[in-house]
């Protein structure tokens, strides 16, 4: 058993290549190998999003404050909020983030194949941001 005490782990800002806006993450599940389980609490501020991406086992988010949306390629873009429970199914290419003048916070799980949980891919633009 391992026990990781609340406020242990700092809080990272993740890589700026994959986000747009101010993002926080901070890390609930890293297992070792053999298990495939990642997860963190990921909180965006107003406006703030990810670039678009993938994962090749599939991803659930938990929201767990505020309001954000999400949308997938070719899909409409969708309002999530607390207590809204989101499942991408494997390779589905979709974005996530705070809705414009909300900050949202969710908790992300996926897991990982041959040691890799997410493809990323290009920024999402204003323009698809806005619904344009």
């Amino acid at each position: 058993m391992e026990i990781k005490p609340c406020g242990s782990r700092p809080s990272v800002r993740p890589p700026a290549e994959y986000f747009t806006g101010s993002v926080r993450l901070d890390p609930i599940i890293d297992a070792p190998e053999p298990a495939r389980v990642r997860s963190a609490a990921v909180t965006f501020e107003a406006g703030a999003r990810t670039a678009w991406h993938t994962h090749p086992l599939g991803q659930t988010l938990i929201v767990t404050s505020g309001s954000g949306l999400a949308q997938t390629w070719g899909g409409p873009i969708r309002e999530i909020r607390a207590g809204d429970t989101v499942w991408f199914p494997p390779g589905e290419k979709h974005w996530h983030g705070a809705a414009p003048t909300t900050a949202m916070t969710h908790i992300a799980i996926q897991e990982a194949l041959d040691g890799k949980a997410v493809d990323w891919m290009e920024f999402v633009s204003d323009e698809q941001y806005q619904g344009k």
